[in-house]
């Protein structure tokens, strides 16, 4: 709003300089010894002819074009047009009658007398055009905009809520064995939950943030499996330290679908995830074990995570990315490289 009310004292500013330039040119660009001309034209006369151009340009450019150029009214303007261009040709005449009469005498000079008007009529029309074009382009831009704040908020609202289902699932198979560490999970699940709610309202977090996100999320599963799940997690000690930011939860669906799906592998299963920065881009990779047969008693909804990723890079990271998923050898891997800056 402020960005625009500036804008809006610039072009007006801009308006005032230009014609104010037109309106004393002969002031400028002649003297007292030449009667203050341009060319054949009087000084005087030349700033009262530039009233009128100064009523033409902006009668036509904000009044004329809007009401009536269009597929309903398109004759009307032209006949406006015409009495508007005529009019103006009527006063200059008129004018020069009344107060200099020896430039009627001068044939040279009527080219530069009424000529202005039409090429100042051309110019509002041009004017009118780049304006509504800028105009139409700022409300597409603006839509655009609040349809992507609409679909990210839309995305964020699913992962939510499915998130919190698989964490919960967690704190149930602790409590079910009763384990002593269901106290510790339920501070860790805390955390996870004060991140979700206060750290990731804004547009992006730091990717510190994000990668402290993570572990607990990964602490919880390693409570969860103890022993019977291998896992393998790397994370570049420089990650903290750096300035970088992401938008939020943006890697944990990744994490999430590898335990989803690796945990059920037969046999001892492993999950490896690793995270570094280099030259300013983030290399995130996950990897489970797969069976060979899908289970197909997956809860429906066990491609959300995954899913929702995808259209949120495509949105906020377009061209700023790379998602690689590949299946070889019973082993799931996903690697994501993204551009911080």
């Amino acid at each position: 709003m402020k960005i625009s009310v500036k804008f809006q004292h610039i072009s007006i500013a801009l308006h005032v300089f230009v014609w104010g330039m037109i309106l004393l040119l002969p002031y400028f660009v002649s003297s007292a010894e030449h009667d203050y001309k341009i060319g054949p034209i009087p000084g005087p006369f030349f700033t009262l002819a530039g009233f009128i151009h100064l009523f033409i340009f902006y009668f036509n450019a904000f009044y004329l074009i809007p009401r009536l150029l269009n597929r309903r009214w398109w004759w009307l303007y032209i006949i406006a047009s015409a009495i508007l261009i005529i009019s103006s040709f009527q006063l200059k005449y008129h004018l020069l009658l009344w107060w200099f009469p020896d430039v009627l005498n001068d044939m040279s000079a009527y080219k530069f007398v009424f000529a202005p008007s039409i090429g100042i009529f051309v110019i509002s029309i041009v004017y009118r055009k780049v304006v509504d074009k800028i105009i139409s382009d700022r409300k597409q831009q603006k839509i655009e905009a609040e349809q992507l704040s609409t679909e990210l908020k839309f995305l964020r609202s699913q992962i939510s809520p499915h998130f919190l289902f698989n964490v919960l699932t967690n704190l149930v198979s602790l409590a079910r064995k009763k384990s002593d560490q269901m106290e510790p999970s339920l501070i860790m699940l805390s955390e996870l939950m004060r991140y979700m709610l206060y750290d990731t309202q804004g547009k992006k977090v730091a990717l510190g943030k994000e990668v402290s996100y993570l572990n607990n999320y990964i602490e919880l599963q390693k409570l969860r499996f103890g022993n019977d799940v291998e896992i393998k997690y790397e994370v570049d000690s420089g990650i903290e330290k750096g300035d970088y930011t992401i938008e939020p939860m943006l890697l944990i669906p990744f994490v999430e679908n590898a335990f989803k799906h690796g945990v059920a592998h037969q046999g001892h299963p492993k999950i490896s995830i690793s995270t570094s920065v280099k030259n300013d881009v983030l290399l995130f990779q996950v990897e489970n074990q797969i069976d060979d047969q899908p289970n197909s008693s997956k809860d429906e909804n066990s491609g959300i995570g995954l899913a929702n990723v995808k259209s949120r890079l495509d949105l906020l990271y377009k061209g700023k990315h790379n998602l690689k998923i590949k299946t070889e050898n019973n082993l799931f891997h996903i690697t994501l490289t993204l551009m911080l800056k």
